[in-house]
């Protein structure tokens, strides 16, 4: 998220009963991120790209199947760390913004909040 993503921006009409950033256009926008949240999951996401580098070399090179899968469940772990860490961040800030915003915006918010909850179990 670049900081031009993290200001905040006051939800408009035309997208009250959308996501709870209520900011789309070319994109959807946090309604605020925490920035030491922001420097952890860059920080993270880099160390996991790395991750998958070396991922890509070990199957290149046919290196035993379960240190390879070993080294896959590493990854995993590792991104759903960062989504807790996101997570957090959205009910923190997208998410009260939402709920504080009305019925109808609320009501959206829920729907979504329950969706990423299913999606994140799995």
């Amino acid at each position: 998220m670049s900081s031009e993503q993290a200001t905040e921006q006051p939800p408009t009409e035309e997208h009250a009963a959308g996501c709870g950033c209520a900011v789309h256009g070319d994109g959807r926008r946090a309604a605020g991120v925490d920035p030491a949240i922001k420097d952890r999951s860059l920080k993270r996401l880099r160390r996991i790209e790395g991750q998958v580098r070396g991922l890509q070399r070990m199957v290149e090179e046919e290196r035993y199947c379960a240190d390879v899968l070993t080294q896959i469940a590493s990854v995993h772990e590792a991104l759903r760390g960062v989504g807790r860490e996101l997570m957090r961040n959205h009910l923190r800030h997208c998410a009260a913004q939402a709920i504080r915003g009305g019925d109808e915006q609320a009501e959206a918010m829920y729907d979504e909040i329950i969706d990423l909850m299913y999606r994140h179990v799995r």
